[in-house]
């Protein structure tokens, strides 16, 4: 079944409108080709007055005609004459005679008084007098058509709440080969493949199919997609449906359309029904504060019946998607309805890596891209975040009119998906930069110096989003656990910026209030979380679970108010020590901080290379200088790709031009000197462009292989690979050894 054309039920108002318009311009429209309609006493008129009328023929003698049948028919008075069986025409007089004789008897009499000729004719048939009625029967056919339509089939009809608003039936073309980093959660689906494919397999142990699979994950993390790939891979119809979709103001429409829903997918099965987001519909029953609940808690009993009620549904699994598992009716849960609950979970560094190469098949790529690397530094990203990143970086290559996506564009949009655009336009003075400058070299420094911080991937002083710098910090692999040292050392690096405020302007701002409230939601879930406090050690003050209102609203803490101040100091325990911690060491190096607030005045944004450079001890100037390098190195090689592209163009428009000029002298519209003239400039151009890629060829630099030991030189037109040094006595007593074999062997053969 296939979904409805969006604007159909606008178009039969429009077709019916139509049809009125025609039938009422045939009600009001004379044709002109059955001449004018007159009356027997206009009749008898013309025919007595022979002479003829100014509307028939003003200069006829006795030119008049009268055909005329006896009995019911048409009486017509003509100006010419009239073949048999031929309709009057716009020139002609007609009235229609209904047999009585008195008028029958006048035409006559007054024919033969005026010697006006007169014969029998048929009455011819009128088109239009059998195509109006029928026309007439037809449209109200259509009118009552349309109103059971309205009534019975229509989803806006009056009478259709309870019908399923289904998105399709239609068959996914999606295969577990386009997704990557779900390799446990495509093996734990595959079964359900292979029960839609080859059920005996299974029933013949016993087994039965699952009824349902619950897909659990954070937004992103590909639930649906998964979802579609069951389908694609089993070849059965794929039913999607919202959970949202069931709930209706009216009462009782949610079960009906649950009922509505499996009577589809069983005239389809095997088929499967996916479900987004459930929790929408399947949330605890009796959780609500008031009693508004009541019609959707009907709705999950009629689906709680459905999936394993009175009624068996044979070869119709429930696929559900959920990213609030914890608040699912138990009922919904348990084995018989949902059989398995599959976590599709953030994907780590390989799947990260699997999933950029997917998104990256049709975008062109700079060599410089390196997707080990990006797969680190995208570390929490799910699959939705992956894709907008790269697609954000192709957005930013065009707009820079780059042929080729390079790795800052990369990184580009990687900050434009966790912290929005860059604001270059907002208007910022110099002390608010130089302020800025130090904030972030406070933060950048400390993350290089605290050996359980993540790397420095990039420092900026151009404003983001709500912040007005940022020092981006990324970790290389995917830790699951928080050590307390790291903890530690996350809170101190936070501390950073307002550190270096203190220690340089002697003063603090309010741009560290983000700072704060960071290390203290660590410090805050070291102690009652993590069990990372000294005084209160392995004990837990709270749970990590996110509330439920309906749930949870009547709870209270488990703790005394004499725990609660215990913990409260030992939060500010942690948060002081760090601070002490982070500022003796941005103290010992307040030389980098000068250099790197200086850099970051310079240049506005830095990259891990240049911080790790100012970390070794180089100097702002030296820097800049192997930027300023690099960027035009890049500049060069963009042109160079940009050139060669416009050539490559160009050729190729050159073989469209000859192979459409040889089938236009096939044709005979193009001469053969012509033809001969544009392969010639084909022929020259190519040429052109064989010899400046020979140039290159030979611009590359040659490699000089020696021995080490030897000396080597490297200069601008060789470039020297020093290979290990080889003992050449051993390699004589290899030479003598291969010599002597081959000897034996030959002495032999001639023994045999």
């Amino acid at each position: 079944m296939n979904e409805k054309k969006q604007g159909g039920f606008k178009l039969s108002y429009l077709i019916v409108f139509l049809v009125v318009v025609l039938l009422l311009c045939l009600l009001f429209i004379d044709f002109g080709n059955n001449g004018k309609e007159i009356s027997a006493s206009q009749a008898l008129e013309l025919i007595n007055n022979n002479s003829g009328t100014s509307e028939v023929d003003p200069n006829a003698e006795k030119a008049n005609y009268v055909y005329f049948k006896d009995g019911t028919g048409y009486i017509l008075i003509v100006g010419s004459n009239y073949a048999e069986n031929q309709l009057p025409t716009y020139s002609d007089y007609y009235f229609h005679y209904d047999g009585a004789g008195v008028i029958f008897q006048q035409i006559l009499e007054a024919c033969e008084r005026y010697d006006i000729s007169y014969n029998y004719a048929p009455a011819g048939v009128n088109f239009w007098d059998i195509l109006i009625p029928i026309l007439y029967i037809c449209f109200a056919i259509f009118v009552i058509w349309m109103i059971y339509k309205m009534i019975a089939g229509s989803n806006k009809g009056a009478l259709s709440f309870g019908k399923t608003k289904v998105k399709s039936y239609s068959m996914s073309k999606v295969k577990f080969d386009d997704i990557a980093g779900m390799e446990e959660e495509k093996a734990e689906l595959q079964e359900i493949v292979e029960f839609l494919k080859n059920p005996k397999k299974f029933t013949d142990l016993g087994a039965r199919i699952p009824k349902g699979v619950l897909l659990v994950g954070q937004p992103g993390t590909g639930k649906t997609l998964l979802a579609r790939a069951v389908a694609g891979e089993s070849k059965v119809p794929f039913i999607s449906i919202s959970g949202s979709d069931f709930v209706e103001m009216f009462v009782g429409v949610g079960a009906s359309r649950v009922r509505d829903l499996f009577d589809q997918a069983k005239k389809n099965k095997p088929c499967i029904v996916f479900i987004d987001e459930i929790d929408a519909v399947g949330r605890q029953r009796g959780a609500g504060l008031g009693g508004g609940n009541d019609e959707r808690e009907q709705t999950l009993n009629q689906l709680l019946v459905e999936m394993d009620g009175f009624e068996p549904n044979e070869g119709i699994i429930v696929l559900a998607a959920t990213n609030r598992s914890d608040v699912l009716d138990p009922a919904l849960m348990r084995p018989g309805r949902f059989d398995r609950q599959i976590y599709v979970h953030v994907p780590d560094v390989k799947g990260r890596e699997g999933i950029l190469r997917i998104h990256a098949r049709n975008k062109p790529l700079d060599e410089s891209v390196d997707f080990s690397v990006l797969a680190r530094i995208t570390s929490g990203f799910t699959g939705a975040d992956i894709e907008n990143m790269l697609n954000e970086s192709a957005i930013l290559a065009a707009r820079a009119g780059r042929p080729k996506i390079i790795m800052e564009d990369i990184t580009e949009g990687i900050n434009k998906v966790i912290m929005g655009p860059q604001k270059k336009s907002h208007v910022i003075t110099e002390k608010e930069r130089k302020l800025t400058a130090y904030h972030e070299a406070g933060h950048a420094i400390l993350a290089k110096s605290l050996k359980n911080c993540d790397d420095v991937q990039e420092v900026s002083i151009i404003p983001r989003g709500s912040a007005g710098g940022y020092t981006m910090s990324r970790p290389e692999t995917d830790d699951l656990m928080m050590t307390i040292g790291k903890a530690n050392d996350t809170i101190a690096m936070s501390m950073g910026g307002r550190i270096a405020e203190e220690i340089i302007f002697k003063d603090i701002t309010s741009g560290a209030s983000s700072d704060i409230q960071h290390a203290t939601k660590i410090a805050r879930a070291m102690v009652y979380e993590w069990g990372m406090s000294k005084k209160l050690g392995f004990f837990a003050l709270s749970s990590n679970s996110q509330v439920f209102i309906g749930r949870d609203y009547q709870t209270r803490n488990d703790f005394s108010e004499k725990l609660a101040g215990i913990a409260d100091e030992e939060i500010m325990t942690i948060l002081n020590t760090n601070y002490k911690r982070a500022k003796d060491i941005l103290t010992d190096k307040i030389e980098i901080l000068h250099e790197m607030a200086k850099l970051l005045m310079e240049r506005e944004t830095i990259y891990k290379e240049e911080v790790d450079m100012i970390m070794a001890g180089k100097k702002t100037e030296e820097i800049v200088a192997i930027m300023e390098e690099k960027e035009k190195l890049q500049k060069e090689k963009e042109e160079r790709i940009r050139a060669e592209k416009v050539r490559l163009d160009k050729l190729k428009a050159y073989e469209i031009k000859l192979s459409e000029g040889e089938k236009l002298v096939k044709m005979g519209v193009l001469a053969e000197d012509e033809l001969k003239a544009i392969r010639k400039e084909y022929e020259n151009f190519k040429k052109e462009l064989d010899k400046d890629i020979n140039s290159k060829t030979e611009e590359q630099p040659k490699v000089e292989v020696v021995e080490e030991g030897e000396t080597t030189k490297k200069s601008d037109e060789k470039e020297v690979v020093v290979e290990p040094k080889t003992d050449k006595k051993e390699e004589k007593k290899q030479d003598i050894d291969k010599k002597e074999k081959s000897t034996k062997k030959k002495t032999d053969k001639k023994e045999d």
